[in-house]
């Protein structure tokens, strides 16, 4: 109940969060059936850069600051960069910073008029504001619920098709367990649904286990992105960040292939590494 993503906002694990997020909403729109979107971990939908929180961290710059410099990149990271661009992201972001969408913004973005957005958040505070930035929009439903209580109380949606972002702030010990248990019921209540977890990458012990604990689980198509933005994995620092999708759509993996290699060169230090690995299937 302490974090605050203020301080974090646009920063490399955002940027990968939301470019990943990015690519799953396009192909998943590819069908013309309606779509409903879980956030587990809503936040405030978006964040002011210009505010004392996340000036006093600065780890924007890193992030889509680094990235919105960046010449040539691959169109596919035109959507995202058009939705951070319209949620008013600075192109001069280094003096006049402007604001950057959290995921319920960019999921919102991309929302065709018969699709659902359905946000989660336990911060009282949090709450009150994702209800004032959404008031009056009927797509989009915001409840005051812990995360893990909402993946049962809103799977499997009436639309029978849906993209579930599980995005912890990893506060307490256990959360790779939760999360991995909490993704296993929602599964099983949803079993065609699109699901992705994003988590840090600070040493590879608790990331190597919460593959385990997932491939337990049973699940046919699970796939594993990460990127690493420092040269050596150091634990007690945020080292890099990954997300774990089961039941990617087709084709995001050759996406992702495009997409890894430019953020690991833009990103951080430029000299990490990027992987992206079947855990299960295809």
């Amino acid at each position: 109940m302490n974090y605050r993503h203020i301080y974090h906002a646009g920063n490399f694990g955002d940027v990968v969060k939301h470019v990943v997020l990015t690519l799953l909403l396009r192909r998943l729109m590819r069908k013309d059936s309606a779509l409903c979107v879980l956030d587990t971990h809503a936040g405030i939908g978006k964040y002011n850069l210009a505010s004392e929180q996340a000036l006093k961290t600065g780890e924007f710059h890193g992030g889509i600051g680094s990235l919105m410099k960046a010449h040539s990149l691959p169109e596919l990271f035109e959507p995202y960069l058009g939705a951070v661009r319209q949620c008013g992201c600075r192109p001069d972001i280094e003096t006049e910073p402007g604001w950057y969408p959290g995921s319920p913004w960019i999921a919102r973005h991309f929302l065709r008029p018969g699709d659902r957005l359905v946000l989660s958040e336990l911060h009282a505070e949090d709450v009150a504001t994702l209800r004032t930035t959404f008031a009056g929009d009927r797509q989009v439903s915001v409840h005051h619920l812990d995360a893990y209580s909402a993946l049962k109380a809103f799977l499997p949606p009436r639309e029978r098709r849906g993209l579930v972002l599980i995005d912890p702030a990893f506060e307490v010990e256990n959360e790779f367990e939760l999360a991995a248990a909490g993704l296993a019921e929602a599964v099983r209540r949803f079993a065609t649904g699109v699901f992705a977890v994003w988590f840090p990458i600070k040493e590879r012990g608790p990331v190597e286990i919460f593959y385990d604990d997932c491939r337990r689980a049973g699940f046919a198509r699970m796939l594993s992105v990460e990127l690493i933005v420092l040269p050596e994995l150091l634990p007690g620092r945020l080292n890099g960040c990954g997300m774990l999708i089961v039941n990617p759509p087709w084709q995001l993996d050759a996406d992702l292939s495009i997409v890894l290699p430019v953020l690991r060169q833009n990103l951080g230090s430029g000299s990490g590494s990027e992987k992206t690995a079947w855990l299960a299937g295809p």
